[in-house]
């Protein structure tokens, strides 16, 4: 009668295959501490040999000894070879990531053009920094539209600029126009669905 995989218990390591793991298990049976290393030396040279790109690595006798303790459940019992790591050290989570929690005051333009407006309040007054005003509006219009779909007007962005800025930057209505961006649906697949 077949046995199929789904009855079987489930591999630790699976990339090692039924083969290693029952070579493992045998292991694990040997009473005698002597063979029970040498069995454990023929494991990891076959885990070795079934991976050839792993040898390339700088590490990896450590990675193939971790390995075989692993799949072992931390139960077997040899002189290992190199200090293999623990089970208590396998399951730790990693330490937070520290991200800066700063306020954000109008999320759909997110933390760069807070940081585009402040670098144009550095630059001393002029063409360039009206340029780089202009371009900082488009870019706000650009990301304004992709959340609202029902169109952006200018003077939505004009009045977002002058408050990001302190009122420092002031476009006007009258004298500025914005680009119209305009929204291009996806191109379909060019598959037809069939009739019934």
């Amino acid at each position: 009668m077949l046995t199929y995989n789904t009855r079987r218990p489930r591999l630790i390591l699976p990339e090692y295959g039924r083969g290693i793991q029952r070579m493992i298990d045998h292991c694990l049976t040997i009473e005698d501490r002597e063979e029970r290393t040498r069995c454990a030396y023929t494991i990891v040279a076959t885990m070795g040999k079934l991976f050839p790109k792993i040898r390339e690595q700088e590490n990896y006798k450590q990675k193939l000894w971790d390995h075989l303790a692993i799949m072992s459940g931390f139960k077997l019992d040899i002189d290992y070879p190199v200090e293999v790591v623990n089970a208590e050290h396998l399951s730790t989570a990693p330490d937070r990531v520290p991200y800066a929690g700063r306020h954000i005051r109008y999320r759909h333009y997110g933390k760069d053009v807070e940081l585009m407006i402040s670098k144009a309040l550095e630059m001393p007054e002029g063409p360039e920094r009206d340029e780089l005003s202009l371009l900082i509006a488009n870019h706000m219009k650009k990301l304004l539209l992709a959340v609202s779909k029902d169109g952006v007007d200018d003077a939505k962005i004009f009045k977002d600029l002058a408050e990001y800025s302190h009122g420092m930057i002031r476009l006007d209505p009258a004298a500025v126009r914005l680009h119209d961006f305009k929204i291009i649906a996806p191109p379909s697949s060019g598959k037809k669905k069939k009739k019934k």
